[in-house]
């Protein structure tokens, strides 16, 4: 009751919001778009795994299963769903499934349609997505739900004594293949042992992303022999530490991916650069040849524009978090970050391997990177650390399909 009275008060937040912000209106016009995408596309008697995630970042975890399901078992068809727009909308023509669309929000009632129309014969969650009454319908039509990726946390609301009706939710999962083994001993204790740790997708995506990472001309043309530092879904503060240091380093030169296209923030970056730099989208091999930064103002070219880098900087850790360290990592670099990282398991095991660095504010940035651009030995042991980390984690997904292969050969 008080779950589903708080999903009804956030439908009415969501309604008004939508009056004044883009993002939220896109989001609610495409949840209640989706039962006609469901309607139009469904094609009967056809077989489809339902995969949700709430974002993007989600969906890269899942899309390692999503992919290997498809190579192996074709004769499924693939429903992908979306909470939040910064997935759908860049993910909304993903060739590996064969519908896209919004997740209606958690009612009773939009959970029955959506089933009755989707028909799933297994359902899969990625990594924090416990929807209730999606989860119940599920469980009550003998569906099963699979959790992957997810990670549990002693904070969180299944572990505490106000949220003990919740946490039966978790009961309805056929199987939660966990991250870490801290997150199979808490749920034990609350009695569930239909659990498999087997670590993270992340890692084998990252591993696929850069094996078939793009060739891009221009940013080759750009490096040509010089020592790059390439800046990540940087944010504000972030930029407000390596751009003055960039400016008084002539030896090296700088890629910068904000995490914020918009026109305002790259003429800001601009104005605080001392020196020549050039946008993606302008750039020529003429205005290459005398750029010393390289300002990327497009989206989708980050995860193969680290590979010309020799450090990485992961921007959002002066913020709400740091952004996906692993893109970086994988490529055999250093990767500096801000502060925000505690609850990012691949941060923290980056700094135990000593292949990741936790900056606090400009000294301890310029320490590092003094160190890091003068001590090549530093640079090269860094790298091969955070490689390794990558490799050493990597597994999840065969993991997965351990169990999920003799599932889908039942069916």
């Amino acid at each position: 009751m008080i779950y589903n009275l708080i999903m009804l008060l956030y439908a009415s937040a969501v309604r008004m919001a939508a009056l004044f912000s883009k993002k939220v209106a896109l989001m609610y016009r495409g949840e209640r778009e989706a039962f006609n995408v469901l309607e139009r596309n469904i094609v009967k008697g056809e077989k489809y795994l339902w995969f949700h995630a709430a974002s993007l970042g989600e969906f890269e975890q899942g899309r390692p299963l999503i992919e290997e399901i498809r190579k192996k078992y074709p004769r499924y068809k693939i429903l992908q769903t979306f909470f939040s727009p910064s997935g759908y909308e860049v993910r909304k023509h993903y060739k590996g499934a064969d519908i896209v669309c919004y997740l209606p929000l958690d009612t009773p009632r939009n959970a029955r349609r959506f089933i009755e129309l989707a028909r799933p014969c297994m359902a899969f969650f990625i990594k924090y997505e416990f929807w209730k009454n999606y989860l119940n319908e599920l469980d009550r039509q003998g569906i099963p739900a699979y959790s992957v990726s997810s990670i549990f946390r002693p904070d969180q609301i299944f572990f505490q004594w106000y949220g003990k009706g919740y946490s039966r939710v978790l009961h309805t999962f056929a199987r939660l293949f966990v991250q870490n083994r801290s997150s199979a001993e808490l749920l034990r204790k609350i009695g569930i042992e239909n659990v498999t740790v087997v670590g993270d997708t992340r890692f084998d995506r990252v591993i696929e992303i850069c094996r078939k990472a793009k060739d891009l001309p221009l940013v080759d043309k750009f490096k040509g022999d010089s020592l790059v530092f390439v800046a990540g879904s940087s944010w504000e503060p972030d930029e407000d530490i390596f751009i003055p240091y960039f400016n008084e380093c002539p030896n090296m030169k700088l890629i910068v991916a904000p995490h914020v296209i918009e026109e305002s923030h790259l003429k800001e970056i601009e104005g605080k650069l001392a020196r020549k730099s050039v946008r993606y989208t302008e750039a020529t091999e003429e205005t290459l040849q005398n750029a010393d930064c390289l300002i990327i103002d497009c989206f989708g070219l980050l995860s193969s524009i680290y590979r010309y880098g020799e450090i990485a900087y992961v921007g959002g850790g002066f913020g709400a978090g740091i952004h996906n360290v692993l893109e970086a990592a994988v490529y055999g670099m250093p990767v500096i970050f801000g502060p925000n990282n505690r609850r990012f398991r691949e941060a923290q095991g980056l700094l135990a391997c000593d292949g990741g660095f936790e900056i606090h504010g400009k000294d301890d940035f310029n320490a590092l990177t003094d160190k890091l651009t003068t001590d090549k030995g530093f640079l090269r042991e860094a790298g091969k650390a955070a490689d390794a980390y990558v490799h050493e984690n990597a597994g999840a997904l065969e993991k997965i399909m351990q169990t999920i292969g003799k599932e889908l050969e039942k069916l």
